[in-house]
């Protein structure tokens, strides 16, 4: 079923059109847009208007953090070594306890600057080496901000989860943990144990923003640098570095505790999500523990998430079978048939160094079909993939996979580079499915139906009221495929900046297609600055020649 050829030999030949003589179905339907989030967390930095709480090596934090009132600043100081638990308890007011280091605002990153392990000396560090973390928020706690603290488990010690904010024991919307911010700090498990999960978002309006959260790790269970199950949102997650061997972020994955809860309106932006090499078998480096690695973004149960401007790096067969992106819509433990992933935008990303691209599944397939949701109203649009499949990820090298029957998904503007399908379907028939103006290689199977083939038997038979137009598929057979989309004979004749650089950009135009493939400055401009500066597609260019042809950055 799963079976594919190598990549096509590359040909220097300049890109001609050819048109496919198969007609297209004669009832084509329009797609359906996605919900944008209704709401957003605001994380804008609020001075405080309070007494500032000094607390200094030696002191009792927890006894800092219950004194304090809404408005209070409490400083600790940078260097030392503070030993949790710590409880975050529910206050009255609504102005905003902030946490933060003592180190001077001018020598510490500025708002909007991820920070690395190589600032946690400016910072304090808060560990614990019992109970189920270091930092837990009470049923609603609320209005919390950490600023520079370093969050770790005691040396040697596995901890399931580090900061708790909502234990998903909550029984109402009222008592789950709200307005909490994490703000430039560092997060980490132990280099040798591992844990859990940083941060657990099981509540309302929490953020994790430009912060470095590593070496969450486990054999034999799912590990996440970011998990939420059981919170209501909104949630922001922005500008962070992150690491996770199960999946790096992820929204579901077990059963709300509160009736018809879906995690909603979830922001995911410039982030770098990574599997370090270092966990990998075979790789130079290598630290001798296989950990249970997956995928790298993940969403069980969700609704109005926005995923844009990330780079997710290094997802290999392992313990899953190598996709890095999963939309698998799950009622995790039979409780919660409300399950849906539904309204996701996921735009302007790179995606590279994976066994596959992503797979969208319309059912829960481990459930009777009414006990979950339908995955619908999905826009996969402007994202680069890159270095799919192939011996050293193993996997399938599939690009995009859709099964059990989703409905409303459009796939635009997606360039990749994959050594297998370039689309892949099974199961129950999707409905107003959209594909179009994507660049990719066609390999063998190209447009893949299962049992039933390749091209038009396919999207009759998986897509029957699809709209599948003005892509290019280098290698495939026009005859086989709707009109208006373009076979050159490979990678090589389409004019790309510099393909082999990593500049993926287009040199020239393509006849009768307008701007296949990825907006090169709408995706760099999605990017986290620090992350835009390490991808040769967003060098900066100026209109020039090349081998004849106009050059302009599109």
């Amino acid at each position: 079923m799963y079976a594919f050829a190598a990549a096509t030999g590359l040909l220097m030949l300049l890109l001609m059109p050819t048109f496919g003589c198969a007609g297209v179905p004669s009832e084509r339907k329009e797609t359906i847009a996605p919900e944008p989030p209704r709401e957003f967390v605001d994380t804008t930095l609020v001075r405080s208007g309070g007494q500032t709480i000094r607390v200094r090596e030696g002191d009792d934090l927890q006894d800092a953090i219950d004194v304090a009132q809404p408005g209070d600043t409490i400083v600790l100081d940078a260097g030392a070594t503070f030993k949790g638990p710590f409880t975050l308890p529910k206050k009255t007011g609504t102005g905003w306890i902030t946490i933060r280091t003592s180190t001077a605002d001018k020598l510490f990153p500025s708002p909007g600057t991820r920070v690395s392990p190589s600032h946690a000396p400016l910072m304090p560090k808060l560990i614990s080496r019992k109970g189920e973390g270091v930092v837990l928020a009470e049923r609603g706690a609320h209005h919390y901000r950490f600023i520079g603290i370093e969050v770790a488990p005691s040396d040697g010690t596995y901890l399931y989860s580090l900061m708790w904010f909502g234990t998903n024991r909550e029984r109402t919307l009222e008592e789950l943990p709200h307005h909490i911010i994490v703000d430039r700090c560092y997060i980490h498990g132990d280099p040798k144990k591992g844990s859990r999960r940083g941060v657990a978002l099981n509540g309302r309006h929490l953020a994790v923003i430009d912060s470095y959260v590593s070496d969450f790790k486990e054999v034999g269970g799912d590990s996440q640098a970011i998990l939420g199950w059981g919170g209501a949102g909104p949630f922001k997650i922005s500008n962070n570095y992150l690491e996770g061997a199960g999946e790096n972020v992820m929204f579901g994955g077990g059963d709300p505790y509160i009736k018809d809860l879906v995690p909603s309106d979830i922001e995911v932006r410039g982030n770098l999500m990574v599997k370090p090499l270092r966990w990998k078998k075979n790789e130079p480096g290598f630290e001798g523990t296989q950990w249970t690695v997956k995928n790298l973004f993940e969403l069980k149960n969700a609704r109005r998430v926005v995923v844009e401007g990330n780079v997710m790096e290094h997802s290999w067969e392992e313990a899953q079978s190598g996709f890095a992106v999963l939309f698998t819509v799950r009622n995790q433990e039979g409780k919660a048939p409300w399950s849906v992933v539904e309204d996701v935008q996921f735009a302007n990303n790179i995606i590279r160094h994976s066994g596959s691209g992503i797979t969208l599944m319309g059912h829960d397939n481990n459930r009777p079909r009414d006990q979950s949701q339908e995955t619908k109203r999905i826009l996969i649009r402007n994202n680069l993939w890159e270095d799919i499949g192939g011996e050293r990820w193993g996997g399938r090298g599939i690009l995009f996979q859709m099964v059990e029957g989703t409905s409303d998904v459009a796939i635009e503007h997606n360039t990749g580079f994959q050594r297998g399908y370039t689309l892949f379907a099974m199961g129950p028939p999707h409905r107003r499915f959209t594909f179009r103006h994507n660049i990719a290689p066609h390999n063998e199977y190209g447009i893949f139906g299962n049992d039933v083939g390749i091209g038009l038997a396919a999207i009759d038979a998986y897509f029957p009221d699809a709209v599948v137009t003005e892509n290019v598929l280098a290698g495939g057979e026009a005859a086989r495929y709707p009109d208006s989309n373009v076979f050159p004979e490979s990678l090589d004749a389409v004019p790309f900046v510099d393909r082999k650089a990593g500049n993926y950009r287009l040199a020239g135009g393509i006849k009768h297609l307008k701007g296949p493939g990825v907006d090169g400055g709408a995706l760099c401009a999605a990017l986290s600055p620090h992350d835009a500066r390490e991808q040769p597609i967003c060098g900066v260019r100026t209109a020039e020649t090349r081998q004849g042809r106009s050059i302009t950055a599109q």
